[in-house]
């Protein structure tokens, strides 16, 4: 019997021994990740003015937003996090409740360290997030679509970012989509590069057509980034590194033109998210700790951990751009140059809604239908509305 007692406390010394270690790993690790992504983070600030009608599915939130870090957010979020991260209020959703978060990512033609200034937005894309179900959803807006950008000025959407940087891109976006997007991640040619190389490259397949233009466009990026790069020999399914993935993204010289470059962005951007997915802790550090360096973002360190604890419960569910194929027309509106105009503003909003929100009800905003007016006045000549 004393034996077996001595025997049990023994095991039970391991054990606790065992865990004590485990638990010290992981502190450490914790700790290291945090220590990078606060050394390494670029954090802007970003000041929207949210509108008075407010979509109803989302959480509250201040009159002006900012991105610096806080203790408190300043934004009713409902984070999806790990067991283990501490000091973060977790909001419990009731069966009868969504509520959604929208992130959108600006690509820009910049190098590295310049993402704010004095560049255009080529990609602009939505991230929906239902933080109950862990469903997403992406939208892109196509670069050339006439919209109010600010300051009662009508423009193409990416002009935006180049007057105002973020700040003024998201609320354009906010303001002509009725939409409440109060975070945002800016990442250049370099900052996708790495960003697909850091989760092991991703499966993309290519036609005949495709890979002479991605070649091309991997030879003027070797160039403008000082990179080395890798031809692609051959059509088909096959895995891409960060050079050939980002020329990937760039193609919009094949049949669908920006239509299709932008289903390409999408694409890429989910095989990506579904790699990291497969990542381990240390892969996902690693990951981190290469790509943090080469974006701007409005989210702090807490979130930014936040959604790296929670990537894998996450899942893209559908796809889409707008203005939507039925309710737009391409049209050369005078100095402007080539445009997409929506056909309908409002209907384009009608639409958007029911698509994220599964609202078969919305009703636009009179913002909407004051730059839906705008908006038919401003190309009428150009267009021939009736």
């Amino acid at each position: 019997m004393e034996a077996d007692r001595k025997k049990g406390k023994r095991i039970r010394n391991i054990v606790l021994y065992s865990l004590e270690v485990v638990l010290l790993i992981t502190g450490v690790a914790a700790l290291f990740l945090v220590s990078k992504v606060t050394d390494n983070v670029q954090r802007h600030e970003l000041n929207i003015q949210i509108k008075q009608e407010q979509v109803p599915q989302q959480a509250q939130v201040t009159e002006n937003v900012k991105e610096v870090v806080e203790v408190e957010p300043k934004l009713q979020k409902a984070p999806v996090v790990s067991e283990d991260t501490e000091d973060i209020t977790v909001k419990t959703l009731t069966e009868e409740e969504e509520t959604y978060r929208n992130i959108v990512l600006f690509g820009v033609d910049s190098r590295e360290k310049v993402l704010l200034n004095g560049t255009r937005s080529d990609t602009i894309m939505i991230a929906s997030m239902n933080e109950k179900t862990h469903e997403v959803k992406l939208v892109s807006v196509y670069r050339d679509t006439f919209l109010n950008v600010g300051e009662d000025t009508y423009n193409k959407a990416n002009v935006a970012y180049a007057y105002g940087g973020p700040s003024r891109a998201v609320e354009m976006l906010n303001n002509n989509l009725d939409l409440e997007i109060t975070d945002y991640v800016t990442v250049g040619f370099s900052g996708l590069i790495d960003t697909v190389d850091a989760v092991g490259g991703i499966t993309i397949n290519l036609t005949e057509e495709e890979v002479g233009y991605l070649n091309s466009y991997q030879i003027c990026m070797a160039e403008e980034l000082d990179r080395e790069y890798i031809p692609v020999e051959r059509a088909g399914e096959q895995m891409l590194n960060g050079m050939q993935a980002t020329a990937y993204c760039r193609i919009r010289y094949t049949a669908g033109s920006d239509f299709k470059r932008t289903q390409r962005q999408r694409d890429v951007l989910i095989q990506i998210l579904e790699k990291a997915k497969t990542m381990s802790l240390m892969e996902m550090n690693a990951a981190i700790d290469a790509i943090l360096p080469k974006v701007a973002t409005s989210l702090d360190m807490k979130e930014i951990l936040e959604l790296a604890a929670s990537a894998k419960e996450y899942t893209v569910i559908d796809n889409t751009g707008i203005p939507f194929k039925k309710n737009l027309v391409g049209a050369f509106v005078g100095k402007k140059g080539s445009c997409v105009v929506p056909y309908d503003l409002e209907e384009n909003v009608i639409r958007l809604h029911q698509f994220l929100y599964d609202d078969e009800d919305y009703e636009p905003s009179e913002i909407v239908k004051q730059y839906n007016e705008e908006i038919r006045m401003q190309t009428a000549e150009y267009v021939g509305w009736e």
